[in-house]
């Protein structure tokens, strides 16, 4: 992902909740005068507005700064799983015949 597209996916997410938030707000007028003046609601969905909006900016801020190469990433740490799991493989077969002679009784 270039960082000019992650700016644009960046820039239409935060339209869509921005829409949505809108959208909800406009619902809240009759809403806040059924609940006798309450704004609880409307502080909320901007509230959450804000919250999504700095999640998705501070991700893509992290995301423009990492590694460039994500696959490359992944297939380290693969390789790195795959170490660890066949050196707890070997440790597992070496206990095994360790047991194996002192569980034969003598017949």
């Amino acid at each position: 992902m270039t960082p000019q597209n992650g700016k644009t996916q960046q820039v239409v997410a935060t339209g869509l909740i921005w829409g949505f938030a809108t959208g909800m707000l406009a619902l809240c007028i009759p809403l806040v005068s059924l609940t006798q003046g309450s704004l609880i609601l409307p502080l909320g969905v901007i509230t959450g507005a804000i919250v999504g909006t700095v999640a998705i900016w501070r991700q893509g801020s992290r995301s423009s700064t990492g590694d460039s190469n994500p696959s490359k990433n992944l297939e380290e740490r693969v390789a790195n799983l795959e170490v660890i799991l066949g050196k707890d493989e070997v440790d597992l077969q070496n206990r095994l015949k360790q047991l194996e002679p002192s569980d034969r009784q003598p017949s």
